[in-house]
């Protein structure tokens, strides 16, 4: 943390701030030109995240003793994530209206969606029984959804032509329900866009002429990829739910220039990267704060030569996992989100409605407990007493077992009241299940750490790994409360707690590369009876081409950013398979064109090899040829980067002035002398055992009876298991 919290006079220029707006607190990561750091905390502010980035800034700054005013203009990087877009998809809540011109006969298409859609987000005993799951609420109604007679075909060729007046007619009428955007979705326009391309000069003349500031949008400008539902599901998001958002992140890029900062706000982005915040796609940023922890992880894992983890999150309304191998993660192209199917790139990663801000209840039918998926959010339990929540939360446990100090949550700046916690977790919880207030407390936290632990077993084993071949990396503002319950007996190489777990997706975002990524859905194939020659000349010209096109839209981004093509890097992907087969595998391009057969044998053998390690040697299939089924192209620009921390060893014993005192705690079912530490007065090479608790301003670090803890010279806690 801040040196500044050991000595005053300690002089920071704030260089990189980044903000993960989570749906409970906001959380700061703020570092100097020294490679110094410090964590802030505050409530999120959902109706104006731009408050809530603030107060959270100033917390943090104030470790430094500086103001908003004071510490902003020296910064040079900004990052944001946050939920509100989210949040529109979750609850089909938007302050826009948008209305569809589709291929006629598939009017239907976002009702019908796809049979996953009926599934997605329910837990496993409800996703076998089809009258316990229904398909999610579409995000556009019915009578906003209009045809239009058109058809292009798989390969491009136009089979029907654009019947004008079905646009005339729909784009009236759209207009006469005074939508704000009119989103096109044709279906084979990945593959030519020109029905589209006239449909959006149809309707931009219709509303010139009626003086309306409708806009339209096209699914193969925003998204030119295969599969229709996840395509549409992907451009109505874009304007149901991000193009809202451009308001708040103004919002914010304000409230940064107000306070003297000169410097741009980027978002962070579902591929990894960070984008502007005027970028032409901001439904890639749809899920930013979880993403950033993935970066964050594979970028600590970088400096601290850690190349797979397995990486866990846990806030006030989700856990998510993910894993790193070989310092690199997975890209989902076909992510669910909100319960809708998307056709956009993003860090595959897994989610469960499990938190530390999760309704507790019990279910009357089977007299047991159950936790969530709701959650109270930003307004923490009902032992938060300025707040209305009404339902126990998994936080109200913490507190009743004095796992929480009360006088400490959030640094001492939101009122909690203990016997308020006991008193309902008595009355909802321990009464109707007969049993005592601080068992029943234990059972919450035991049920919730076992979900847990299953979920992050299912997600690693599910890969096919073990997590003996994993260090487990815990973060969020809840996750060193529960990483020695989650982790229990799951055998990792280690587990290890980041000092500044509580914003580690806030570091995540600091630590990733300013990007824009352009994809596009090809049928490229390349017969295994041609030449080299004969197939860099005609599979490999096409290919190219694509890349030059898609190379084309990341250097425009930029250049809205006044970023020229000299200080871009770009990268080149394709998405890959054995002709005939139905998955592709992932493949960073060793060239950025195919103009040559020695360059295609080069890309070729880097798919051999891809798909060797993916699955097995055995599996190669040369002989059937090859097909690229999409082709993307990232342009990366360097920007600054946070610093891990390294300080000298220190022995043992924690210094005289980490300890704060002594307060019962329960564990497993008896109350025990527990010793409570300043969290951020430890020094590096300190080492404690359980039963502990270690309090920091954001968080809290629970160390069970049965473990112990070591800070290591980064600032990080492995936590083992006493045998």
């Amino acid at each position: 943390m801040a040196s500044s919290e050991d000595d005053p006079t300690t002089q920071h220029d704030a260089q990189i701030l980044s903000i993960d707006a989570g749906g409970t607190m906001t959380d700061t990561f703020l570092m100097d030109s020294k490679g110094e750091f410090t964590v802030g905390k505050a409530k999120t502010t959902p109706d104006d995240e731009s408050r809530g980035f603030i107060k959270s800034s100033q917390d943090a700054l104030e470790d430094w003793g500086l103001s908003v005013e004071e510490g902003f203009p020296d910064l040079v990087s900004m990052v944001y994530s946050g939920t509100a877009m989210l949040n529109r998809l979750v609850e089909r809540e938007s302050e826009v209206d948008v209305g569809i011109l589709i291929t006629g006969g598939m009017e239907d298409t976002l009702r019908m969606g796809r049979g996953r859609q009926s599934y997605t987000g329910y837990s496993y005993s409800d996703r076998l029984h089809v009258n316990t799951h229904k398909h999610p609420e579409p995000l556009i109604p019915r009578n906003r959804i209009r045809g239009v007679r058109e058809r292009i075909d798989v390969k491009g060729n136009t089979l029907v032509p654009l019947y004008e007046d079905d646009v005339r007619d729909g784009v009236n009428d759209l207009l006469d329900q005074g939508v704000d955007h009119i989103v096109v979705m044709f279906l084979h326009s990945y593959r030519n866009g020109e029905h589209e391309h006239r449909t959006a000069e149809i309707a931009r003349e219709i509303i010139d002429e009626r003086g309306a500031e409708t806009s339209v949008m096209l699914s193969s400008e925003y998204y030119p990829t295969l599969k229709e539902s996840e395509r549409l599901n992907t451009v109505t998001a874009e304007a149901f739910a991000a193009e809202p958002s451009r308001d708040q992140l103004s919002n914010i890029q304000e409230a940064v220039d107000e306070q003297g900062g000169n410097v741009g706000v980027r978002v962070m982005a579902s591929h990894g990267g960070t984008i502007d915040i005027h970028a032409n796609e901001l439904a890639r940023t749809l899920i930013s704060g979880p993403i950033g922890g993935m970066i964050g992880a594979n970028y600590f894992g970088q400096k601290l030569d850690y190349d797979n983890l397995v990486c866990t999150d846990i806030g006030g309304t989700s856990f998510d996992m993910g894993i790193i191998i070989d310092n690199d993660w997975q890209i989902d192209y076909s992510p669910e989100m909100a319960r809708l199917l998307l056709s956009l790139p993003m860090v595959n990663m897994e989610s469960v409605g499990a938190g530390t801000g999760s309704y507790v209840r019990v279910n009357p039918t089977f007299d047991k407990i159950e936790i969530g998926p709701e959650s109270a959010g930003d307004k923490v339990g009902v032992s938060a007493v300025e707040t209305d929540v009404e339902t126990v939360t998994v936080t109200d446990c913490h507190v009743a077992m004095g796992w929480i100090n009360p006088e400490n949550f959030l640094g001492g700046d939101m009122p909690i009241d203990r016997e308020v916690a006991e008193r309902e977790i008595k009355d909802q919880i321990a009464d109707p299940l007969d049993m005592g207030v601080y068992e029943a407390a234990q059972g919450v936290i035991d049920i919730l750490e076992s979900k847990l632990r299953n979920d992050l077993e299912a997600v690693v084993t599910g890969e096919g790994y073990a997590p003996s071949n994993f260090k487990c990396l815990s973060y969020g503002g809840g996750g060193p409360v529960h990483t020695a319950g989650y982790t229990k007996d799951l055998g990792f190489d280690e587990v290890l707690i980041p000092e500044w777990a509580a914003g580690f997706s806030a570091f995540g975002c600091g630590a990733a590369d300013y990007e824009y990524r352009y994809d596009q859905t090809t049928s490229i194939d390349i017969d295994p009876d041609l030449s080299m020659e004969e197939a860099a000349a005609t599979a490999g010209e096409t290919l190219t081409e694509v890349w030059k096109s898609l190379e084309q839209k990341v250097e425009d981004e930029f250049e809205n950013s006044n970023i020229g093509r000299d200080e871009i890097e770009f990268q080149y992907n394709i998405l890959g398979q054995y002709q005939g087969q139905l998955n592709s595998i992932d493949i960073e391009s060793p060239v950025g064109r195919v103009d040559s057969p020695e360059k295609l044998e080069r890309l070729l053998d880097t798919f051999e090899a891809g798909y060797r390690r993916q699955y097995s040697e055995e599996a190669r299939s040369p002989e059937l040829g090859h097909t690229i089924t999409q082709a993307s192209v990232r342009g990366v620009r360097d920007v600054v980067k946070p610093e891990i921390p390294t300080e000298e060893l220190q022995g043992p014993e924690p210094p005289a002035d980490a300890y704060k005192d002594t307060r019962e705690a329960y564990w497993d079912g008896e109350w025990l002398d527990t010793e409570i530490y300043d969290l951020h007065a430890l020094q590096p090479g300190n080492e404690l055992s359980g039963p502990a608790i270690l309090e920091g301003a954001a968080t809290t670090y629970a160390l069970p009876p049965d473990c112990e803890t070591r800070l290591d010279e980064h600032r990080v806690h492995h936590l083992t298991t006493i045998e």
